[in-house]
């Protein structure tokens, strides 16, 4: 019945924990957010299974993170130039149908990695994208030759490089 309690006491906090930070898709999580959630299954499970004895100890250490995270993101939004160092920056990884070997190397990423992502968006040929941009969140974006050809040309279209 211990366990019970204990864990239903966490659950509240932590259900409480992500509805105070808000709802993000698990493509768009940082680095330090993913380290928060590792973390707290080590931590949560420690509360639960008394290997901590104390409930306290496990929602003051979960609390921590989530300050810590709130508090970083915080920094990121009224400092921008702490930006790149806290998300990292999106990279060009394909220009003109040519790989970038070197900028996928720093990045600890295959070609095949980039030819996956392009066939996940319907783009059979390295040489039909124009760009590729390796985005902070890990996600690909693509823009293929003729794209312009599907643009408004409105004033409020603006490019990113």
């Amino acid at each position: 019945m211990d366990i019970l309690i204990r864990s239903l006491a966490i659950f509240l906090f932590l259900w409480l924990v992500v509805r105070v930070g808000g709802k993000r898709e698990v493509a768009q999580l940082s680095a330090f957010d993913m380290i928060l959630l590792v973390t707290v299954g080590d931590l949560v499970s420690q509360g639960i299974l008394q290997e901590d004895y104390s409930v306290t100890a496990a929602v003051i250490a979960v609390a921590t993170f989530s300050v810590a995270g709130l508090a970083l993101n915080s920094l990121a939004f009224h400092h921008p130039r702490f930006r790149p160092w806290l998300a990292g920056r999106a990279r060009i990884v394909v220009r003109d149908g040519e790989p970038l070997l070197d900028t996928l190397a720093g990045e600890r990423m295959t070609i095949q990695d980039v030819q996956e992502a392009a066939r996940q968006q319907g783009i059979r040929r390295l040489s039909d994208i124009e760009l590729c941009v390796l985005e902070t969140d890990g996600s690909f974006s693509f823009f293929t030759h003729g794209d312009e050809d599907e643009r408004d040309g409105s004033p409020d279209d603006h490019e990113i490089a």
